[in-house]
């Protein structure tokens, strides 16, 4: 019951560089582009995208599948969140189980018809982004980083990770490159110089853009408005439409 077009990855391999945060903006500017989009949750175990867009409702669960949840503005959303009693309940799960739900959300859920799938993954090089990046017919990955060495040095994992696998990289974003003050307008590099194109130079991915450190987009994604969002985007799209129609259905 799905027929989708285009299934894109976000992976940064480093937790806390705001992966799940570029996807949610990615998934906002396409759709606000007239796009069909929806979003796979696989970070199963640290899932934040029900609450960037306010989602509390559970999925239906129907004879041929689940449906996934709608936001606000029309973004169909299935994470694993949407189906525990609580937000904040833990799941306790070994690798197996997880890979088992990530293949579940692309076999099970009725997505309908979409341009664009997006996947959020989870932090790392384990199970769950394997399985994402084994299973799942991609057409590409969208890596986020940020300006910190310790941030670089884990994405170059994830960066050599898609190469083993084979699976194309749209381009690179760097995200909290920089703080702009709001009494002066100078830009504060929180974190140090940026990294983006030395990175873009030794791994020969391109650099999409940067993203600043952005006290509103903070604050939306905390009361899940992250579709009212109005600041700086990255020029993720421009990556993305040149992609081939895919005639797989999901």
């Amino acid at each position: 019951m799905s027929d989708i077009k285009h299934v894109v990855a976000v992976m940064s391999g480093k937790g806390g560089v705001g992966k799940s945060s570029v996807t949610a903006l990615l998934a906002v500017r396409l759709f606000r582009q007239g796009f069909r989009v929806g979003i796979m949750d696989a970070d199963i175990t640290g899932p934040s995208i029900p609450r960037m867009f306010g989602l509390k409702e559970q999925p239906a669960s129907l004879g041929f599948g689940i449906l996934p949840v709608r936001s606000q503005a029309g973004i169909s959303v299935m994470s694993l969140n949407l189906l525990l009693p609580h937000e904040d309940d833990p799941v306790v799960w070994r690798g197996p189980l997880i890979a088992s739900a990530i293949r579940q959300f692309w076999t099970d859920v009725a997505w309908g018809d979409l341009d664009y799938l997006l996947v959020d993954l989870p932090p790392g090089t384990g199970d769950a982004p394997l399985t994402v990046l084994q299973s799942l017919p991609l057409d590409g990955l969208v890596i986020v980083s940020s300006p910190q060495e310790l941030a670089v040095m884990v994405v170059k994992k994830a960066i050599k990770m898609a190469g083993m696998l084979g699976v194309p990289i749209l381009g690179l974003v760097e995200n909290m490159t920089y703080a702009t003050c709001p009494r002066c307008g100078e830009k504060l590099r929180v974190f140090g110089p940026s990294q983006g194109e030395r990175v873009a130079q030794e791994t020969g991915v391109p650099l999409l853009g940067e993203l600043p450190l952005d006290p509103h987009l903070a604050e939306l994604c905390d009361r899940g408005q992250v579709e009212q969002y109005e600041g700086a985007v990255v020029p993720l799209v421009s990556a993305l439409l040149p992609l081939p129609q895919r005639s797989e259905k999901g």
